[in-house]
């Protein structure tokens, strides 16, 4: 099993942190075909909105390529079995 789809917590997390994707603000919108401006509202809204984030620095956020692809399949609507 890999450990990217592992949860780990202590010392053994930090190697994934470290060398997992991350992705810019302008990557991840354009894998989702929407704005950057869109992720921009999303983080700034209150309570935030949109996949988990790491502001790095006032300019620089990133998106962890695993935490966006959990936020995905948390919202995937299956027709037939929405309720």
């Amino acid at each position: 099993m890999s450990s990217q789809k592992s949860i780990q917590t202590g010392r053994d997390a930090l190697p994934d942190l470290v060398t997992g994707k991350w992705l810019t603000t302008d990557e991840l919108a354009g894998m989702l075909n929407i704005d950057p401006s869109t992720l921009r509202r999303w983080r700034s809204a209150r309570p935030p909105q949109g996949p988990p984030f790491v502001p790095v620095s006032d300019r620089v956020t990133l998106y962890s390529a695993y935490d966006v692809e959990h936020w995905l399949r948390t919202r995937r609507v299956v027709p037939g079995q929405a309720a």
